[in-house]
């Protein structure tokens, strides 16, 4: 699952196991027992098991597996905080995970704060491949950071009292942005893939490989929230004609007429958040929105969505730490874009669906053992999204970064970016 590397320090490394453990325990603080323990969905998980299921990972792949004095802190959580792991053996129901009342929120801390303690001694003494699978768990327990956000988020859009998790305090108001820019993409074969210049990649985003890009334009920016209301209030929702046979299917059987967490009301449309019921902001990137969707609105523009290997090329060449990306414990907050024509918010905002099927780079092969699970068993009716979220941390992204998700589900930071023929 983790490419091949140069040697890790291993103070660098203590010192980053000990940062993202600490931003997960943040984002966690201000939930309750209960917040942390319901399911909202068989898409989400409990904020607690995703706190446990990371700590699961370490313990199972790294300690178990390579340091001979560790003992478990409860052997019966391998069967509970095992996600899909086939090879680590039978585990409780996905669609269960919200009736687990017991353990308690303390119990999982003090489950992480054991694991935590024994890997932080263990590590100097730890393999090669082991340190590896440790800087691998680091990577998936932030994908756990958003995971655990958005879930959250879900879950309490549910209650209608529509509690806030957080305050607005870190709201980023910022004018509209003038109109869409086209910028001209690279033509005929470029590399795309994982090129081995950071120390870390999933299996999935190699191997390195040509791609053929015809003549192609991307906008220099996300969609914006008052871009899609216009895409509303001229009936984009109500024309068959914008949208794919499922998508249409999906949009009649659901009654879906706007994104996720919207409402109209008499004073204009409201969007739901972690700080509670707000007025749409028109200045920032839509989001919450699922591919059909966002392959309806690309349709009702006279665009397309752009492939991912268009994307990723146009990325190469931009800093994935920048945008507006998860730093701490507060609460993520969208942003408008940049004011001139140069592509802007490649990373960060909102993760941009793309028209590309998840499937295998040429030469893709899984590692072997559980881990070999991670990514390629995914590779089917799903498609690739790029570039990140407000929800990611800052740190976790990469060019040839490859998330996925099934074309209906937008219960993620999800939006998009139009692209063109030439």
């Amino acid at each position: 699952m983790v490419r091949s590397r140069t040697a890790l320090n291993q103070n660098e490394l203590l010192g980053r196991y000990r940062e993202v453990r600490a931003l997960s325990e943040a984002l966690a603080s201000p939930l309750s027992d209960a917040d942390a323990t319901v399911q909202s969905m068989p898409d989400a998980s409990p904020a607690k098991w995703h706190l446990a299921h990371v700590t699961w990972f370490f313990e199972t792949f790294v300690l178990r597996d390579h340091v001979e004095w560790y003992r478990p802190f409860d052997p019966r959580y391998a069967f509970l905080f095992n996600s899909y792991y086939e090879a680590e053996g039978p585990r409780h129901a996905r669609p269960l995970r919200g009736m687990l009342t017991r353990p308690s929120l303390e119990d999982i801390r003090a489950y992480r704060a054991h694991v935590d303690t024994a890997l932080a001694t263990a590590l100097p003494m730890l393999p090669p491949e082991a340190q590896a699978m440790v800087l691998l768990g680091l990577h998936h327990e932030q994908q756990h950071q958003e995971l655990l956000l958005t879930d959250i988020l879900h879950l309490l859009s549910l209650n209608p009292l529509e509690p806030a998790l957080y305050d607005a305090a870190n709201d980023l108001p910022a004018p509209v942005p003038g109109p869409l820019h086209w910028i001209e993409g690279r033509q005929g074969l470029v590399e795309i893939g994982d090129d081995g210049r950071t120390d870390f990649a999933f299996d999935c985003e190699g191997p390195r490989h040509k791609a053929l890009l015809h003549p192609h334009a991307l906008a220099h920016r996300l969609i914006t929230n008052g871009e899609w209301t216009s895409f509303i209030e001229e009936g984009g929702y109500g024309d068959p004609s914008h949208w794919l046979s499922d998508g249409w299917d999906w949009v009649q059987a659901g009654g879906i007429v706007a994104p996720l967490y919207w409402q109209r009301t008499d004073q204009g449309w409201t969007r739901f958040g972690l700080d509670g019921r707000k007025p749409v902001n028109p200045a920032a990137p839509v989001g919450h929105i699922s591919f059909y969707e966002a392959d309806a609105y690309a349709r009702w523009a006279g665009a397309r969505l752009p492939t991912e290997a268009e994307w990723e090329s146009a990325a190469q060449n931009v800093a994935p730490t920048s945008g507006n990306q998860l730093d701490d414990g507060a609460c993520p907050r969208t942003r408008a874009a940049d004011s001139g024509s140069a592509l802007t918010q490649m990373f960060g905002d909102a993760w941009e669906w793309t028209g590309s099927a998840y499937r295998p780079h040429p030469g893709f092969h899984p590692v072997e053992g559980a881990v070999g699970e991670y990514n390629g068993k995914f590779m089917s009716g799903q498609f690739v999204l790029k570039g990140g979220s407000c929800a990611t941390p800052r740190g976790h992204m990469r060019p040839s970064y490859r998330n996925f998700f099934h074309p209906h589900q937008r219960w993620q930071f999800t939006g998009l970016r139009l692209a063109k023929d030439l």
